[in-house]
C-alpha cells in the first residue's frame, strides 16, 4: 500500500469542484449568490455556447478590495461566517467559501473588482489554480467575474457536458430560480449576443408572471399563513394549470431555492384529492422563518436542508395549501403578500418591491352538499325569474323578480340560464357567461359531502324500497360475509342470499339514485383490492370518490332551472369546487369582453 501523503491544493479543488462545480449552470448559481449576498441591485448574465465557453456575471454591489481579491479565490475564506455560532444561524446564500475556488480549478477565470471608495477596480486572473497578481482596471463599483472554457484541464469531465442548448436551459432555469427569489434585483441574460431575458426590478407578482406567465398568476390562487415564527406566501396555482413534470415548482426557504423531501410531500398531500392522474402542481412559495430553524450546511450545491421539527412544518405547509386551494379569496381580497427585508428594501433609485393587489382573478369557487340537488332559494324565486312566466317579457312577476335579483349581489356563479345537451349548465353572471360541467360539479359536491359525512360519524343510511337482489361470485360474497362492520360503516347494508347471490338493502341517502348494482359491485372490489382497514385509511379517499361518481347526475339527465340553479349555489359553498375528483375543472367563464372580440362588437 503506498503511503499516506497530503494531496496538492490544486487537485483538492479540483475533487471539491466535482460537487460544486457540476455544469456551467451549477457555477452560474454560485456566481449570482455571491452577487445577490453583495447587496446588488442591478446583475447582468452573459453566456456564450450554453456557459461552456464562458460565463460572465456583472453586478453593482459592494465589491472586493484590492487586498481581498486573492482570498476570494482562496478555498474556505469568507465574509460571510466568523464561527460556528454563525454557521447555525446563516442568513446569506453563499458561506462555504469554496464556490470560486472551485470554479477557478477547472477553468480559466477572471475577477475584477471595486469598491465605491476606490479609485479604480482592480483585477486577478487564475488558470488552474495559478493566480496572477492584482493589476488595475476599468470598472463601475460592483464586480465581474468571468468564467471560460469550463474543464478546459479536466477533458474527462468536459466529455461528460451536454449540448450547447442543454446546457443553456439548465443555465436558465439557474437564473429564473434566483431571479424569482430577488424581485426587488434587475436581472438581464444574454446568450450568444442575443438577449433572452431581461426583468426590470418590481414586486414579487410582477416578477412572478414575467417568468411563468400571466396564465399562471391568472389561474393561482394566493397563500399568505403565519404562526409563530413560521410565514408562507406566494402562489400555487389551481389544478386546471397542472403541469405533467415538475418544472414549475419554485420552493424558497429565506430566499433560498430548495428541493426537500418533506415540503414536496406536504404539497402533493395538499393537490392530492383535486390533481389529475399524474400531474403535476405549480407553485412560487416562500417560506420564512428562524435561521436557527433550517440546516443549510447540508450539500455542497447548498440545495437541500434540514429542518429542526420536519413534522410541525409538515402540518403547516400542507395546511396553508389546502386552506387556499379549499377557499379561494374572493376577487375584492386577493391581494398579493410581500416578502421579507429583502423584498421590501427596494433599489437606491426607489424601484423597489412595494405591495401590490392583484388583478381581480382569483374566483369565488368554495363548496357542501344536501343531496341529491336541494333547492337554494325559494321555488317561487326561480319560478318567477325563470320559470313559464318568462317566456313573456312583459309579465309583472317575472319583471319584479328580475329587478329584486338585480338588487341583491349577483352570486359568483350567477343564475342558469338552460342546459346544453343535456351535459353543461350555462349560467350568467356579472361578468358573463359559465359554462358547468354538472356531472363533475355535482360529483365533487357529494364526494365533499361524503368524507365530511364519513368523519364525523353521520354518514346516513337509505334503505331501498325495493332491495336490489344480483348475481355475485364467491370472492364477493366471502368480502361481504368478513366485511359487514366495514360496509355499514360506509353506509351499504349489503347481505347474502345464496352462494352466488347478494342483496343490497340499504346504500348511503346521498346515492340513494345511483346505479344501486354497480355502486355495491366497485365498493366490494375496493375491500376485495385493498382490505378494509385500508379502505378506511389511506384509500378512503379514493372508494368514497368512486361512490360520488356512481351518484353524481348523468349526462343526459334534464335538470330543471331551479336544480340548474340549486346545484350552482352547492358549488359555491363547498371546497375545490373548481375540479372534479379527479383533477378535471368543473366550469369555466367566459367574459362579456370575450364575447364581444368573438362576435366584433364595437369595431
Amino acid at each position: 500500500m503506498n503511503a499516506i501523503k497530503p494531496l496538492p491544493d490544486l487537485l483538492i479543488s479540483q475533487i471539491a469542484a466535482g460537487e460544486v462545480v457540476e455544469r456551467p449552470a451549477a457555477a452560474l448559481k454560485e456566481m449570482l449568490e455571491n452577487s445577490v449576498d453583495a447587496g446588488s441591485t442591478e446583475i447582468t448574465v452573459q453566456l456564450f455556447q450554453g456557459g461552456i465557453k464562458l460565463i460572465r456575471v456583472a453586478d453593482n454591489g459592494t465589491g472586493i478590495s484590492r487586498n481581498d481579491l486573492p482570498l476570494a479565490l482562496a478555498r474556505h475564506a469568507t465574509s460571510k461566517i466568523d464561527s460556528l455560532e454563525d454557521l447555525q444561524k446563516v442568513a446569506s446564500l453563499g458561506f462555504r467559501g469554496e464556490a470560486l475556488a472551485s470554479i477557478a480549478a477547472v477553468s480559466r477565470l477572471t475577477l475584477a473588482s471595486r469598491r465605491a471608495e476606490e479609485k479604480h477596480a482592480w483585477r486577478i486572473e487564475t488558470e488552474g489554480g495559478r493566480l496572477s497578481t492584482a493589476e488595475p482596471a476599468a470598472l463601475a463599483h460592483g464586480t465581474t467575474v468571468e468564467m471560460h472554457d469550463l474543464y478546459f484541464n479536466t477533458p474527462a469531465r468536459r466529455k461528460f457536458l451536454k449540448t450547447e442548448a442543454t446546457e443553456l436551459s439548465h443555465c436558465e432555469e439557474a437564473f429564473k430560480r434566483i431571479a424569482l427569489s430577488r424581485a426587488d434585483i434587475a436581472f438581464s441574460l444574454q446568450h450568444n449576443g442575443t438577449v433572452r431575458n431581461h426583468l426590470r426590478a418590481a414586486d414579487a407578482r410582477l416578477r412572478i408572471e414575467a417568468i411563468l406567465g400571466n396564465e399562471f398568476s391568472r389561474t393561482s390562487v394566493v397563500i399568505e399563513e403565519q404562526a409563530a415564527d413560521l410565514r408562507l406566501w406566494g402562489l400555487a396555482a389551481s389544478p386546471a394549470y397542472s403541469r405533467s413534470s415538475r418544472d414549475a415548482q419554485y420552493f424558497f426557504v429565506n430566499g433560498r431555492f430548495v428541493r426537500d423531501k418533506l415540503i414536496a410531500h406536504a404539497l402533493r398531500e395538499a393537490y392530492r384529492d383535486i390533481l389529475h392522474l399524474d400531474r403535476h402542481p405549480a407553485f412560487v412559495l416562500f417560506l420564512e422563518m428562524n435561521a436557527e430553524g433550517v440546516d443549510v450546511n447540508v450539500h455542497p450545491t447548498k440545495i437541500e436542508v434540514r429542518f429542526r421539527d420536519p413534522r410541525a412544518l409538515h402540518q403547516f405547509v400542507f395546511h396553508a395549501i389546502d386552506k387556499a386551494l379549499a377557499s379561494p379569496q374572493p376577487p375584492s381580497a386577493a391581494t398579493f403578500p410581500t416578502g421579507g427585508s429583502r423584498q421590501e428594501s427596494g433599489d437606491q433609485n426607489g424601484a423597489g418591491a412595494a405591495p401590490s393587489a392583484f388583478s381581480a382573478y382569483s374566483r369565488q369557487n368554495t363548496i357542501s352538499l344536501a343531496p341529491p340537488l336541494g333547492i337554494a332559494q325559494s321555488q317561487a324565486f326561480y319560478s318567477a325569474l325563470f320559470g313559464a312566466d318568462n317566456r313573456n317579457p312583459k309579465s309583472a312577476d317575472t319583471s319584479a323578480a328580475i329587478a329584486g335579483a338585480e338588487k341583491c349581489d349577483i352570486p359568483p356563479l350567477g343564475f342558469a340560464l338552460g342546459q346544453l345537451l343535456g351535459i353543461y349548465i350555462l349560467s350568467q353572471n356579472e361578468r358573463g357567461l359559465l359554462i358547468v360541467d354538472m356531472h363533475a360539479a355535482h360529483e365533487r359536491i357529494l364526494y365533499e359531502k361524503l368524507k365530511s359525512a364519513l368523519d364525523n360519524h353521520t354518514l346516513s343510511m337509505q334503505p331501498l324500497l325495493i332491495p336490489a337482489i344480483f348475481h355475485s361470485d364467491s370472492l364477493d360474497v366471502a368480502a361481504v360475509e368478513e366485511n359487514s362492520a366495514t360496509l355499514q360503516e360506509l353506509g351499504f347494508e349489503i347481505s347474502t342470499l345464496s352462494p352466488t347471490m347478494l342483496v343490497v338493502r340499504s346504500v348511503p341517502a346521498a346515492l340513494k339514485d345511483a346505479d344501486v348494482v354497480k355502486l355495491a359491485r366497485d365498493v366490494l372490489t375496493e375491500i376485495r383490492e385493498f382490505g378494509a382497514s385500508r379502505v378506511l385509511t389511506s384509500k378512503r379517499n379514493e372508494i368514497l370518490s368512486t361512490m360520488a361518481c356512481h351518484g353524481a347526475v348523468r349526462a343526459n339527465r334534464i335538470l330543471t332551472v331551479t336544480e340548474m340553479n340549486a346545484l350552482l349555489r352547492e358549488m359555491e359553498t363547498t371546497e375545490r369546487a373548481s375540479q372534479c375528483n379527479h383533477g378535471r375543472p368543473t366550469w369555466f367563464e367566459i367574459s362579456l369582453a370575450d364575447l364581444d372580440k368573438m362576435f366584433m362588437r364595437g369595431r
